[in-house]
Parts: C-alpha cells; structure tokens; sequence
C-alpha cells in the first residue's frame, strides 16, 4: 500500500510481528527507499542485519545511531565513523560541534579546519600544537593572520613566529606603526641592511608627511640618530636637535650648538642665537653680537647674567666708550660706574677715554691718569714724554728716579735740579753705585762725598772686602763711629787657623798658657781641614792644660777628645782619658774606634772592673758584624749560631764538632732540617750517616721526613742501593741507641724499628735487582712491602709490585696490584680515598686507609700503559682477580692469619711469613724462609755482587750469625 512508515508502527505494537526476521526485513528495505533510513535501518537491526542496518544509517546521515550499532558489531569501523560523522556535519555547516568527532578519529588537520571554520581559534591552536612541526606552519600562520585582523599583536607574533613566518610578523607591525617590535623580530630574521633600507625609507616617508617625531623613532630604532638630526636641521627644528646631540654625541653638544648660534645670528634670530651661544658656554660671543648689533641693553643683560657684575661693567664700559663725550658720563654714571671706568681705561692703557671722562666730571682722577700714563709711557721707552707726565702729575721726583734706573744721569740731573732739588742726592748715589759696580771706585767714592753720604762709601767698600779704604772713610767723615766699626771689621775679617797658631804660641812663649790653650781650641774643622794639624793642636791644648793648668785639665781633655772622635781619631781620644784617669770613657773610645785588643789588654790589666763590660761589648759587636770567626775564641755557642744564620755549616759542623756533648748532635740536626727544606733530603741522609743519629726525642720528627722523603724518591741503579743502604745503616744505629736509652720499647722506638725493616727491605730489592736468578726476591719484597702502604707511598708501592710480579709472570697478583695502583692515582686527583673498593685485600695484612700523596708517582703517560694493560688481560679468561693463597688458605704474603690468629714472622730476605723451613739466627728475633736465604746466599757468592754482599754484611750485623747455615761465605 506504500505505507511503510504506518507498516513499522504496527509491528513495533505487536510483539508477536517482531519476531518476524522476513516481514522486518521488508518492511525496513521498504523504509530505506522511502527515504526513512533511521527507522529502517532501527528494523534491519531488530531483525538482527546489522550490515543493512550499518548502511541505511550511513544514508541517512544516522551517525549517532551508526557509532552505537559499530561499537558493538563492528568496533573497527568506530574510528571512520567518527570522521564520515564529522564530514557530514561539515556539510551542515555543524563546523564547532564536527570537530569533537575529527578529534575522536584522530583527524587533526580536519578538526583543525572545523575549529577554524567554526571561529574557535583557541581550540585551533591546541589541536594545532599537538601536530609535527611540519604538518603545523600552515595552520599556525592562518591563527596569526586571525589574530592580527582581530588586531591582538602579540598573540600573532607568537604564532607566525610557530609558523617560522617572522617577515609577516614584521610587515605585520610595519602596517600598523609598531615599529620597535617589528624591529625586535626583524633583527633576527632579516639582513642589517635591508632592515635599515625599510626604516630609513619609511622614516623618509614620514618625514614627507610632516611626522617628525615618527621618523625620529624609525632612524633610532636602526641606530641612524644622524639622520634624525640631520632632518631637524633641515626643518630648522633645533630642540629636538639639540636634544639628538646631547643624547648621541655628547662631545660635539657645544660646537653644535655655537654652530648653530651662528647660523641663527646670521638670520637675525639674536634671542635663539643667545640661547645657544649660552648653552655652548660661550656667554660672550652673545654679548659681542649684540654689540655688533649696538643692542647694548641685551648685551650687559647676558653679560651681567652669565658673568657676573664685573662682566656688567666691562660691557657699560665699552658701551660708554662707543657713545663718547657727555653721553659716556650720564651711562656711567647711570650704572655708578664712573670712576671704575676711569680706572678700567688706565688699566687697559685708554687713557684718552680715561682723560676725557675726568676732565667732564672727575677731574681729581687726572693725576693719578697722568702718572699712571707716564709708567706706560716708560715701559714703552718713551722717556721725555713720560717726564713729561710725571711733572703734570706732580711726581718729578719719579721722573728723576725713571732717568736714574735707566742711568741717563744728565737727564736725572736736569729733572732734578729743575723740578726736585731734594733728588739731586738720590742721583749721585745712583751714579756712585754704577761707578763701583764698574769698580770705578775713586769716581763713586766722589759722587758719595758729594751727596753727603760717606756711610754708603764705607758700606760699599766693607762690601767689597775693602776694609782699609773703609777705614779711611771712617776716620776722615764719620769718626764717632770709628770704634763700632773697629769692632765689627774684627768680626768680620776673622782670623784663619795660621793666625790663630801664631796667636796660640805668643800666648805659649810669654806663659799666658791658659789663652794658648783658649787659641788652640779655637781651631775647629770650620776653620782647618787638615785632621793631622787639628789633633795635633788639641793635643798640644791637653799638654798644656796637664802640665800648667791641672784645674782646666779635665774640661779640656774632654772637649779635646770629643773633637778627636769626631774625625775618628778614636785611638788619640781614648788615650788622651786615659791622661785624666777616666778609664771607662776611654775603653769606650777605644771600642768605638775598634780597637778591641787594646781595650781588652787595659780592662785586663789596669781596670779589672771594666773586664766583662769590655767583653760583653766586644761580643756583641762581633755579632753585629757577624764575624764568628773571631767570635769562636769568646763566645763559642754565640759563633755557633752566627755560622747557622749564614749557612757556613762546615765550620758550624767543624766548632760543634770540638764542643762535644749534644751541641754537634744539635747542629746536624739544624743543618739536616734546612736541606730537607730545601729539597736536599738525601744530602741530610749522607749527613747523619758522617755523623750518626741522635736519640734526641726532639729530633724524631726530622728523622721521619728523611725516610718518607728517602721512600718518596725515584731512585734506581746503584744510586738507589747506596741511598737506601744508608738510610738503613742510620736507622739501624738510631735503634741500637734507642733500645740502650729510657725509650726503649717505647711507640717511637718500636716507629724507628718499622722503618728499619722498610729501608731494609729496600735496600735489599735494590740489591737484588742486578740479579737475574733474584727476580722471584724482587717480587717477594715488593709485595711485602705493601703492608707498610700506611708509611710508603701506596701508589709507588702497588706500581712496583705490579711491576715486579708481571716480571715473573705472577699475573694474577700484577693485575690486582695494577688496579689498585690506577685506583688510587684517581684517588689522589679527586683528593679522596672513600670510593677506593678494598674487596680484593680483606683477610690480608695490606691496609685499607692509607694517606694519599700529594701528587701522582708515575706520569700520565705511564699509567696509560698500565690501564691498557689491564685492559687486555682482563680480556683473558685464564687471568683472575685474586691474590693467591698459601697452606693456611690466607693471602700468602700475610704475616696475620685470620683463621688462626697467629702472627708469623717475616722473612729477612722477603718480607713473606716464615711457616716451616726457617733459617734462624743467633739474635732470635729474626728469621728466613730457608728457601729464599739459601737462593740470595747462593746468588750473592756466585756473582760477588758488591750490593749483595754488603747486604749480607748489615744481615750479620743486625741479625747475628745463622744457627743452621746452608751456605756461608769465606
């Protein structure tokens, strides 16, 4: 009936129809071509066709009910569901609700679309980010584009930025004036030079349009400030110019601105062109403008703003100096400056200005003009007129005195008696004086006469070292001064020392002795510089006083000999005391002149009291002047410790040597300090083994730097033995003292005995290296010694052992002695022991904590080879990581057995424990592994070794003679 729709609402009432799979079937095909795909394709799902049901959902845009139905049937098919769901939604224009379900299918660039279509930019941008970078600079650039129509600047930066578009940025701001931001990115992104085409061209732009201050900002921005103030001056903008230059180029500012004070001076701009004379600190060419201009008003405005009154002044001046006549004097006096312009003119040599002012009002200034005006007149040479204004003046006295100085005495003379009788004196003097300055003395001494002044002609003789003719002058002229003057020529002229003799001995022969003696003692080094002549005077004053004044005896030996001492005549000083019986100032005459034995010999002899003052004197001055040579028969310890101080040890050695006692031990101690401070340890080591040791607790701590400084030292060859057999040798004596002294069995002691056996065993390997059949020794002793790591150097230590065990093929042992060597060798660069792994030494007698040594044994190029060493066995299967183990399953270089508790001795030869086979000897606190003693015996006899026997040598030494030998020597 076509009624399909009215079909399916029945069946949908009647159960028992629904059941019908066929007549559902029908009647949903029959609704699908009715074009009701929903209801259909709801009927082809009750009759359990899902795929017909799919489909008709599918036509009838049903995508709710499609996504439903595949969840279930066909969950594969959810996913492009959700995206035809999405497509159709796109063509009903549904953009914002199409973009969850692109989103459900994983669509991003569709939901990017719809978010776009949609306006939903928000969502765009984090669907957006989510993308490749490569799959999103499109995208992000359509984001930019929005936000910059929407004019939100920073938002579309940020996103052509992510669309690595930063030129659209820059346009972007160019178009809307933002210039410093499109600047910002440009400088990233564009050539320097383009950047600055743009901007100096926009800035031209600008600058056509009247928009200055815009162009300004554009030339800025490229760092073009010259063109910015090239602009404004072409706009005659001069502020902002100004403002430019000042911020720009601070050190032109002032030429900038006289510069364009010119300019504007020129085009009659005066108050523009003032402002700028001003702030070009140049104040006074704005006032010469306006001078120029005859703008007298505005010219002492300036001057008397920016100089002060004085400026005023100067500028009214010259103004009233233009106007002349009556007008200059009402200015002047206007501004109250009538006589300071009078006194300006005479200064500045206007003195027809200054004339013409005074002769109108200040007439009592003339004078003072004219005498003023006759100096100038004379500085410029010219006389006759400048008499002539000193007479108009009223001052030919000055005229008189002008002709003197230039010693026109004619002149002088004529002015004089015309005009100034009284100078008429003056002008004779003047004549004399030049007379005798040509020494033309009869001619002034008239001149003088003449004047009246014949105390001016004895002056000028005495001047001249002229005393008779002064005398004479004194006698016939002024004899009421005769005796002041005989007075002062006996002060004067003086006497020399010839004539102080001679007076001296006319004194002697007519017995006034105590004159002579007053004579002599007048001759002093002022006036004698001949020494031997002047002690041989005081000396004569001394006699004389001795022998005929006894009462001045004293005061004159004292005064005699402090002269004497002054020119270092010492010797005559002390003996000239002596004369008085003052003994003590005579030895300290004697001393001071350092005449020490004579000074010695008189305390000794004749004043006992004064013995120890002299000695103590005479040590201390050899201290002084360190001299211990001579101090050695006074003051032996004192010359002991000036040789120390100077570093001449042999001698110091060489006295400390005769002294005996504990001062050599002493001195060898400070000696062998200093050359272990100055990195001559073995130097001291040779030292104690010239002069023995001593058990001086002080001395310990000096005998432990020699050893570690000793152990610490790369030592090979027969130097090597030599150097360590000696250390032995001093140790050994050391011991013996020790175990004879109070510290016997003390911590030192027992201290002194471990570094024995160290410098033994040292000495020992050292031996045994020039010896082949010894090798396994060698390895033996090294090994040992790295139970006293805590003492040694620990990685010099494990170096030499891994050394010596890959020597004889000892593998195991050479690998992990080498990787405790290149442990600690970063131990020591990191300062640091804590890291160190000790896994490979426990249950043996090696020590974990040990003091690392300031720097590396070997160089890095040494320890290279080790690690590629161990590198490469450490690739061999048949190498392990282990110390080999002996009878008592321990380490077998252990003297300590863990799991017995039992301690053995070790080895004279090796250091190993000794277990069974042992060789003893008559001293019972040692012994040898018999193995290893009968292998060195045997070597040392077939070879004759000279280090070898002299190690067998110290063995019988120390440990005595074996009970048992195997071998012995003949």
């Amino acid at each position: 009936a076509g009624l399909p729709a009215k079909a399916a609402h029945l069946v949908m009432q009647h159960k028992e129809l629904s059941n019908q799979t066929d007549l559902l079937q029908q009647i949903a095909s029959a609704l699908v071509k009715a074009g009701l795909y929903e209801k259909g394709g709801d009927l082809f799902q009750q009759a359990h066709s899902s795929q017909a049901a799919m489909e008709a959902y599918r036509k009838g845009g049903a995508f709710r009910r499609a996504v439903e139905l595949a969840r279930v049937a066909y969950p594969t098919e959810v996913v492009a569901l959700e995206e035809q769901w999405g497509d159709h939604l796109m063509g009903q224009k549904q953009y914002d609700t199409a973009i969850t379900h692109y989103i459900e299918a994983g669509q991003s660039q569709k939901a990017i679309e719809a978010a776009i279509q949609a306006r939903q930019w928000s969502k765009a941008v984090q669907i957006v980010e989510l993308l490749e970078p490569s799959s999103s600079l499109g995208y992000f650039q359509q984001i930019a584009q929005h936000y910059a129509s929407t004019r939100d600047y920073p938002l579309a930066e940020e996103y052509y930025l992510k669309a690595e578009l930063p030129q659209d940025a820059v346009e972007m701001y160019t178009k809307v004036n933002r210039w410093e931001d499109a600047y910002r990115i440009a400088v990233s992104c564009m050539p320097k030079e383009e950047i600055r085409e743009l901007y100096v061209s926009r800035a031209g732009e600008m600058e056509d349009q009247g928009k200055l201050r815009e162009a300004e900002k554009l030339y800025v921005i490229v760092e073009e400030p010259d063109l910015a103030i090239s602009m404004y001056k072409r706009h005659k903008q001069y502020d902002p110019m100004v403002r430019l230059m000042a911020a720009y180029h601070e050190d032109l500012l002032v030429d900038t601105h006289l510069h364009l004070a010119k300019e504007l001076e020129s085009e009659g701009q005066h108050r523009q062109a003032e402002h700028h004379f001003v702030e070009g600190k140049d104040w006074k060419a704005a006032v010469s403008m306006y001078r120029a201009k005859s703008l007298w008003d505005d010219a002492c405005r300036v001057a008397k703003t920016h100089g002060g009154a004085n400026a005023a002044n100067q500028v009214a001046y010259l103004w009233a100096k233009s106007l002349g006549g009556e007008s200059a004097v009402k200015l002047l006096t206007k501004f109250g400056l009538l006589e300071a312009a009078v006194d300006y003119a005479t200064d500045n040599f206007s003195f027809e200005f200054a004339f013409s002012i005074a002769k109108v009002a200040l007439k009592s200034k003339l004078p003072e003009i004219h005498v003023k005006y006759a100096l100038y007149l004379e500085d410029e040479g010219k006389f006759k007129e400048a008499e002539s204004e000193f007479i108009k003046a009223g001052k030919p006295k000055e005229a008189v005195l002008m002709y003197v100085h230039q010693q026109d005495w004619d002149s002088a003379q004529r002015v004089a008696e015309v005009h100034c009788p009284d100078s008429v004196a003056d002008v004779l003097v003047g004549q004399a004086r030049s007379a005798f300055e040509r020494k033309d003395f009869q001619k002034a001494e008239t001149f003088l006469l003449r004047a009246e002044r014949p105390d001016l002609a004895a002056k000028f003789y005495k001047d001249a070292d002229m005393w008779p003719d002064a005398l004479r002058i004194v006698k016939d002229y002024i004899p009421h001064k005769l005796d002041d003057f005989q007075r002062e020529m006996a002060t004067k002229s003086g006497k020399n020392y010839e004539d102080l003799l001679a007076q001296g001995q006319t004194w002697e022969q007519s017995g006034e002795y105590s004159r002579a003696i007053d004579m002599y003692l007048q001759l002093t080094t002022q006036s004698c510089s001949d020494h031997d002549l002047l002690q041989h005077t005081w000396e004569k004053a001394v006699d004389l006083a001795l022998k005929f004044v006894p009462a001045r005896s004293v005061d004159v030996v004292v005064l005699a000999s402090d002269r004497l001492a002054n020119i270092g005549r010492y010797v005559q000083a002390g003996e000239l005391y002596l004369c008085v019986e003052m003994v003590k100032e005579g030895l300290d005459m004697f001393m001071a002149g350092e005449a020490w034995e004579k000074a010695r010999d008189i305390a000794k002899n004749i004043a006992p009291r004064y013995e120890q003052y002299v000695e103590d004197a005479y040590v201390e001055y050899l201290k002084q002047h360190n001299r211990p040579d001579e101090m050695r028969t006074v003051d032996p310890d004192g010359a002991l410790k000036m040789y120390a101080q100077a570093g001449n040890w042999e001698k110091c050695l060489e006295l400390a040597q005769k002294q005996g006692g504990g001062i050599l031990d002493k001195y060898v101690a400070l000696y062998a300090a200093d050359l272990i401070k100055s990195n001559a340890a073995i130097s001291a080591l040779h030292l104690f083994g010239k002069y023995g040791a001593s058990p001086n607790p002080q001395n310990f701590n000096i005998y432990k730097r020699l050893c570690m400084e000793v152990y610490t030292a790369q030592l090979d060859g027969s130097s090597g033995y030599s150097t360590y057999a000696e250390l032995r040798n001093v140790l050994c004596q050391l011991v013996e003292e020790l175990s004879q002294s109070p510290d016997a069995g003390s911590l030192s002691h027992r201290d002194f005995e471990q570094q024995l056996l160290i410098a033994h065993y040292l000495a020992t390997r050292a031996a045994c290296q020039g010896e082949q059949q010894l090798e396994t020794i060698v390895a033996k002793i090294s090994t040992s010694l790295l139970r006293h790591t805590a003492i040694i150097p620990a990685d010099k230590a494990f170096y030499e052992a891994g050394m010596h065990c890959k020597a004889v093929g000892w593998e195991n042992m050479a690998f992990v002695f080498f990787n405790r060597f290149l442990d600690l060798s970063e131990a020591i660069e990191e300062g640091s022991i804590d890291m160190l792994d000790n896994s490979d030494f426990t249950e043996t007698d090696i020590p974990f904590e040990v003091p690392l040594p300031e720097h590396p044994f070997m160089p890095e190029d040494k320890r290279e080879e080790v690690k590629e060493w161990v590198l490469a066995v450490s690739m061999d299967q048949q190498v392990e990581q282990v110390l080999p183990s002996d009878e008592r399953g321990t380490y077998v270089a252990s003297l300590n057995c863990p799991h017995t508790q039992v301690t053995s001795l070790p080895c004279v030869i090796t250091g190993y424990p000794v277990l069974r086979q042992r060789v003893e000897f008559k001293n019972g606190d040692h012994c040898a592994n018999k193995e290893d003693w009968n292998k060195f015996v045997m070597a040392t006899k077939m070879s004759r070794s000279e280090e070898c026997l002299d190690v067998w040598r110290f063995l019988s030494k120390w440990c005595g003679a074996p009970v048992t030998p195997a071998y012995s020597f003949q």
